[in-house]
């Protein structure tokens, strides 16, 4: 199947994407992070270390199955549906959604995509109100929030991640969009080398290992919010911490943002790889 004018375009943007990944240079202050980062973990055991991010692995996993598995989550794949027959009333199934141009895919794809940012947007609010439980729960809400944001991502472009091969994928866009910039290129190698081995559409044949401690830089980033939060809590009008929720509201909403733009990029590079070769 050939491209048309617009598919055409959408490729040379992500080209032009894809170039900004490799060409980012970390800056003196990440320098000495990733030197503190290393010189942190060398002191932690090996099999210590193996253990820790096994079990966080197994987190992410289970985490994802279950979201995916979901009624709301079936009830989001349905309205998919239903949106893109308003364009093809032939659209039946995951795949078929595959038969719909790029601008019209983009379209749905930003309404779960927009819906999921606000979201963040509101839960990063609550967490900026500075209750522990609020605090708390931050972590886990913004995982569930933006991994099923790349799931719907991810039907929207007609790749069903209830297969096992697309379940992994997804997860791992997923780790990938939330890695630092200067390891965001690496990943994005990574998921091509995965794509290129794929011998079918149903088994996944790559490395399951998700997490290291180059991860944790993001989970750190959110504790870092969590303590401005603390420290401007107390600074209060109209009864409301308005600086802490601004804070938090912030660093959760460029964060989904940040998620969402890189699996689109992804599963849009995917859309049109295929209809090349169709």
């Amino acid at each position: 199947m050939s491209w048309s004018d617009r598919d055409k375009q959408v490729w040379q943007s992500i080209k032009s994407w894809k170039e900004g990944l490799y060409e980012y240079e970390a800056n003196d202050l990440e320098h000495t992070y990733v030197k503190w980062l290393d010189y942190a973990f060398e002191s932690i055991p090996q099999d210590v270390q193996e253990q820790f991010f096994q079990r966080l692995d197994g987190w992410l996993f289970h985490m994802h199955s279950l979201i995916q598995g979901s009624q709301m989550q079936n009830d989001a794949r349905e309205r998919i549906l239903v949106t893109a027959r308003a364009f093809n009333q032939d659209i039946e199934t995951i795949e078929d959604l595959q038969y719909l141009t790029i601008d019209q895919l983009h379209y749905i794809a930003e309404q779960h995509a927009g819906r999921h940012r606000i979201y963040s947007l509101f839960q990063g609010g609550f967490t900026g109100t500075g209750g522990l439980v609020a605090l708390g729960s931050d972590l886990p809400a913004m995982a569930v929030i933006n991994l099923r944001s790349v799931q719907l991502i991810a039907i929207t472009y007609g790749f069903d991640v209830q297969t096992p091969f697309e379940m992994m994928t997804a997860l791992k866009v997923f780790h990938a969009s939330t890695l630092p910039s200067r390891l965001r290129a690496l990943a994005w190698e990574d998921l091509m080398e995965d794509l290129n081995k794929k011998d079918s559409n149903y088994f996944y044949d790559g490395s399951e290992q998700l997490t290291d401690y180059t991860w944790l830089e993001g989970p750190m980033k959110q504790a870092f919010k969590a303590l401005a939060i603390t420290m401007f809590k107390g600074k209060k009008w109209s009864g409301l911490p308005l600086v802490s929720i601004a804070v938090g509201a912030g660093v959760n909403y460029q964060l989904s943002r940040k998620i969402t733009d890189f699996a689109e990029k992804y599963y849009q590079y995917r859309y049109l790889r295929l209809k090349k070769n169709q």
